[in-house]
């Protein structure tokens, strides 16, 4: 949570422009009422956020995913958060994110932190942050409102006051 707090509130130098931004998720826009339904189930809620997930096995364009969890908050969707593992899946969803969001700049456009890839892509309404651990395989990303997303800092902070 505090990385990808950390990755909400600073703006990257390195971020990828997504030339035809979303404005939500996979078809859902970004502050769209959410409810429990036959496809999603509530898994976490507390006062201002609530967290969805499918009842069924998540995908990521054309790849299998561990989990993919819905946020809202204050009723709005705002945020998507996917996990994933396994070195072929990284390659499969970077491809997909690069032909769907932007290319990688492959030079310098990549920040690596020890062991930690971290990939950005940034749009007028959609920002979507990458991180891979090369030692534990393991991916999460975040698909995010950037107009929403501060929202989740002030909630964070409504609960350690």
């Amino acid at each position: 949570m505090v990385l990808s707090l950390l990755m909400g509130s600073t703006v990257p130098v390195w971020a990828v422009p997504i030339a035809d931004d979303p404005h939500g998720f996979e078809g859902i826009p970004w502050g769209a009422a959410f409810k429990e339904s036959a496809d999603f189930l509530v898994v976490e809620s507390n006062r201002r956020i609530t967290g969805y997930e499918l009842n069924h096995a998540a995908m990521l364009g054309p790849v299998s995913v561990e989990s993919m969890r819905f946020l809202t908050i204050d009723g709005k969707f705002a945020r998507v958060q996917v996990r994933y593992q396994g070195t072929k899946t990284h390659g499969q969803i970077l491809a997909y994110l690069e032909r769907t969001y932007g290319p990688l700049d492959r030079t310098p456009g990549q920040l690596s932190v020890g062991a930690l890839v971290l990939h950005n892509w940034r749009g007028p309404e959609t920002e979507i942050n990458l991180s891979y651990d090369e030692k534990r395989e393991r991916g999460t990303i975040f698909f995010e409102s950037r107009g929403l997303s501060p929202r989740f800092q002030d909630a964070v902070s409504d609960t350690t006051n």
